[in-house]
């Protein structure tokens, strides 16, 4: 089995008492004082992430942006230079080769966050369609990645300095002891927050910083336990188990990330023609109403009738339940607010399907 590879900032993780884990391919802090605490300091107070593992990519050349539109889902001509856009690199059968993160830079220049394991493949989708002229280039160790999520993740970045007025889903360029940072309106846990991209080798000047800062507001860093948590909660998919090759982005839920209206873009055949049919299995949530861990991988059963399965299952901090995400099929015809069973190892759980996110959002 091949090693997993190592982010900018391992030996400060483990200075800061971090218990590990492979993920992706990637070694990752899992968590510090443990994933509930983590979670909950993230919901009420603020949470700082390393997720430096995240791909990251530049699309480069004349029209790179007319370019990027051709190939990925989402429409880029409904924002511009200093915005980010949520978007999905599909398959041409309209399974999810990955979703990411663009933001525009420049009509010249795009800036792509892939996940992880995935970065080499979009990559190379988009490098097989690029015309002359354009170039694509996996820049996955030039930039770390610091979430900084939470009520008070503002006071966090003013204390750096750092810009904070921006929209959800807009960024700044700027700096903190002259290192450079390209700070976003984003994150991935549902809480106002925002995501900083600063220079691979000089990480650790901002990282440090952010930890004074978080802990001054009496927060916590926060591992890969507590980001899964925090996600499931929202609903939010992730790669390999809400959205992949064999799951489209309508089964997600994720159509909203489309131009249905664009001329091109990987899998536009396929993913109309399944829009047109109606997607056979659509993403539903499940909240337990009896003492049980919901797992990915569990049968959903509406009387003895198979009807789903979970993708995603986590307890949630925040409700003190069980929480899980599942694919559904569509002839089943299950409805918001039925109740249906799990079976998890041979016990039947009773679960209310509900439509996520299970947890109100505050990123706006």
């Amino acid at each position: 089995m091949p090693q997993p590879q190592h982010g900018p900032l391992e030996d400060r993780h483990r200075e800061l008492g971090a218990t590990f884990a492979e993920f992706s391919g990637w070694l990752m802090p899992v968590s510090y004082a443990g994933t509930v605490s983590e979670h909950t300091a993230t919901r009420n107070t603020v949470g700082l992430f390393d997720v430096s593992h995240l791909g990251k990519a530049i699309v480069r050349g004349p029209g790179a942006a007319e370019f990027v539109n051709s190939t990925l889902t989402n429409d880029l001509n409904r924002i511009g230079p200093g915005k980010a856009q949520y978007t999905l690199c599909c398959t041409e059968s309209g399974g999810v080769i990955d979703d990411l993160i663009a933001y525009y830079v420049a009509d010249d220049e795009i800036f792509l966050v892939p996940n992880a394991a995935n970065t080499a493949a979009v990559v190379a989708a988009l490098q097989a369609a690029a015309p002359p002229g354009i170039t694509i280039t996996n820049q996955h160790r030039s930039f770390a990645v610091l979430a900084v999520q939470g009520p008070r993740s503002v006071e966090v970045l003013a204390e750096l300095g750092l810009p904070t007025g921006m929209d959800y889903m807009e960024y700044a360029d700027a700096s903190f002891s002259g290192v450079p940072v390209r700070v976003c309106r984003s994150g991935y846990t549902g809480e106002h927050g925002y995501e900083l991209l600063p220079p691979w080798d000089s990480s650790a000047v901002v990282f440090d910083a952010l930890v004074a800062a978080v802990k001054q507001v009496g927060g916590q860093l926060a591992g890969l336990g507590a980001r899964d948590t925090l996600r499931t909660e929202m609903g939010y998919p992730l790669h390999g188990h809400e959205l992949s090759a064999e799951i489209s982005p309508l089964q997600a839920r994720c159509g909203w990330a489309i131009g249905w209206k664009k001329e091109a873009f990987f899998g536009r055949d396929a993913l109309l023609a399944e829009k047109a049919a109606g997607p056979r299995r659509t993403l539903r949530g499940l909240r337990a109403l009896a003492r049980g861990v919901l797992r990915a991988g569990l049968t959903v059963l509406d009387g003895d009738t198979k009807v789903g399965v979970t993708t995603s299952g986590t307890f949630s901090p925040t409700l003190q339940v069980g929480i899980a995400l599942a694919l559904v099929d569509t002839d089943a015809h299950v409805e918001d607010g039925q109740h249906v069973t799990v079976d998890v190892r041979g016990r039947a759980l009773e679960c209310e399907v509900v439509r996520p996110p299970f947890v109100e959002p505050k990123t706006r």
